[in-house]
């Protein structure tokens, strides 16, 4: 089969920027702001996390249904999108830009929102990606294409509030998150725009008509995609628990206080370094492999920031540029592993249901960022750290706030490294499901 154009695939990249835009500072800045600067509770901020992947049961699943059963002379992944964005745009000037007094309830309502633009926009975009291609490296290569130019949109945003800081004096949490919305707002309806109007979408494709419950019982007997699903919960859960406490890391056991987005800027930058090498070697060593690899490396790296204390922010970031450079793995081969097993319920049904698995996928994704940053803040309180304006924190609690931040990940991108290890769908066992697929269809 022929690949996909350069073009094709840097239009189709482009959605994902304010994906990756957004993403971060939700997961980063917004539990430390709201918890460390507005006056919420750390215990309140981890429940309401925890509290919108209740709505997203029902939200995920549901629209990854109706994508797929959508039929319209503009495609089914497109409109959805397209209705995203002012979701997404509200949503994202209410929760980067509130105006004191914020309540719980502000926060659990505009999160929950926010939430559902997201899925609005990510299910069907990244089902989207399944379907342009059934070759496995070409998969990687849509992947690659798209996580690298999100992650260059999500190093532009980190590049602007550092040269803010040093060059201009204007920095901290509060306008961090000011300068990535502004960002995020302008990107949103240009970057999808373009993505819409420039991507071709398939019409091949057979729409599903199994029933909602049923089509989930199906997927409940797909294997590869249950292990894969567990594997990716657990590096996110990883992921989640490291992101939530890096800002309260940085000011409270490193205690430098305006230069967070300078170590996230590190990190992601090496993200970025680290996509087209992943992309090279998981088309030699296999998708899985490559992948635990990443973990595992990763997970070593990460022990040694329980060596630095106080004063030692610049020895961070060496370490900091390891562990992005390794991360690049998580960003490309999960997703294009996914695509994968999609095939396997494509021969089992006979049907396309990409939406339904990135429904799934979604849901996964937005757990792990919810249970993450609860079980980090709800221990951080367990431990005895003490969060809050002048607030001082003991020795004890921040030792707690050390070992959760280095521990809490290294645990977690090592089991999932050891669920991902023997993950049956390599390359030779999809190039004959493939022929099988292709078998079942013209017979």
């Amino acid at each position: 089969m022929k690949p996909l154009s350069r073009k094709t695939l840097f239009y189709y990249g482009l959605a994902d920027m304010p994906i990756q835009m957004a993403g971060i500072p939700v997961a980063a800045f917004i539990p430390n702001y709201y918890g460390q600067d507005l006056g919420l509770s750390l215990a309140a901020v981890g429940t309401i996390w925890l509290l919108t992947r209740l709505f997203d049961a029902v939200s995920d699943p549901l629209v990854g249904w109706l994508s797929d059963r959508t039929n319209t002379r503009w495609g089914r992944r497109r409109p959805w999108m397209v209705a995203a964005v002012p979701v997404m745009m509200l949503s994202v000037y209410k929760l980067f830009m509130p105006v004191a007094p914020v309540t719980e309830m502000y926060l659990l309502g505009w999160l929950v929102a926010l939430w559902v633009g997201w899925t609005m926009l990510f299910i069907p975009y990244y089902a989207w990606a399944a379907e342009l291609s059934p070759d496995y490296n070409e998969r990687t290569r849509i992947t690659g294409w798209r996580a690298w130019i999100g992650m260059a949109a999500n190093v532009v945003s980190k590049v602007v509030p550092v040269i803010a800081i040093f060059w201009f004096g204007y920095g901290g949490t509060e306008e961090t998150l000011f300068l990535i919305g502004v960002m995020t707002l302008i990107l949103l309806p240009v970057t999808v725009g373009l993505t819409v109007f420039n991507v071709p979408e398939s019409r091949d494709y057979r729409p599903t008509q199994i029933p909602l419950v049923r089509g989930l019982k199906l997927m409940w007997k797909n294997a590869p995609f249950k292990r894969l699903v567990l594997a990716f919960f657990v590096n996110q859960l990883g992921s989640a628990i490291s992101t939530a406490l890096v800002v309260f890391y940085i000011r409270n056991v490193l205690q430098e206080e305006q230069s967070s987005i300078l170590m996230l800027l590190v990190y992601y930058g090496c993200n970025l370094a680290g996509i087209p090498f992943w992309i090279w070697f998981s088309s030699k060593v296999g998708k899985h492999r490559a992948w635990c690899l990443g973990l595992s490396i990763f997970s070593c790296f990460q022990l040694c920031y329980l060596a630095l204390g106080a004063g030692d922010f610049y020895y961070m970031l060496p370490i900091t540029a390891c562990t992005g450079f390794l991360g690049g793995s998580f960003w490309v081969i999960p997703n294009s592993m996914k695509a994968d097993v999609i095939d396997v319920d494509r021969l089992e049904t006979g049907e396309d249901r990409a939406a339904w698995y990135f429904a799934v996928w979604s849901f996964t994704t937005k757990l792990a960022l919810s249970v993450g940053p609860w079980l980090a803040l709800t221990l951080l309180a367990v431990v005895g750290f003490e969060a809050g304006s002048g607030a001082q924190s003991s020795e004890e609690g921040l030792l707690g706030l050390k070992l959760l931040f280095v521990l809490g990940p290294t645990t977690g991108f090592v089991l999932a490294a050891m669920i991902a290890w023997n993950h049956p769908l390599d390359e030779k066992a999809h190039a004959e499901l493939r022929e099988k697929i292709a078998a079942a269809r013209n017979s």
